[in-house]
């Protein structure tokens, strides 16, 4: 007759006990016999309602859920001709990204001609590297992918 560690209803340990008698014991409590730790020797049981527990277990893991925060890829793209003032707005969006904890992808597209001078896409995608180096490292070098250059930047 195998036999389990009983926990009952209120908490108490009963010591070891025959499955059938803790069975008996859950049935006349109207609880179920739930398994605790099944690798302990002997197994632990304890009596309780298993709805009660299901519905706790559901809360917590919502409540785990709420906490936790999504992080978003956000797209900033650029030229690599940008005026002054445009840069700076582009940045501010790219600062306000980092403090929201979202990581960013800056894509520099090259139109026509500009394919012929891809330093100047480098030069702007290391100034904006250096200007951001404090709050955030890059997660991906600058690549060129057909007529786009990318590099991804996450939060430190």
């Amino acid at each position: 007759m195998p036999r389990v560690q009983l926990i009952d209803a209120e908490g108490q340990n009963r010591g070891e006990v025959s499955i059938n008698d803790a069975l008996l014991l859950a049935e006349e409590a109207g609880l179920d016999l739930v398994e605790i730790s099944p690798n302990a020797q002997p197994p632990v049981v304890k009596i309780l309602d298993l709805g009660k527990l299901k519905y706790a277990n559901q809360k917590k893991a919502a409540e785990a859920r709420k906490n936790q925060k999504v992080i978003e890829i956000k797209e900033i793209k650029m030229r690599p001709n940008i005026d002054n003032h445009d840069y700076e707005t582009k940045m501010k969006a790219v600062r306000r990204f980092f403090e929201e904890g979202d990581k960013v992808k800056l894509t520099l597209r090259f139109r026509g001609r500009e394919m012929a001078h891809m330093e100047l896409g480098m030069q702007l995608l290391n100034k904006v590297r250096e200007e951001v180096a404090p709050i955030a490292k890059v997660e991906a070098e600058p690549k060129l992918e057909g007529r786009q250059m990318m590099m991804v930047l996450a939060p430190r």
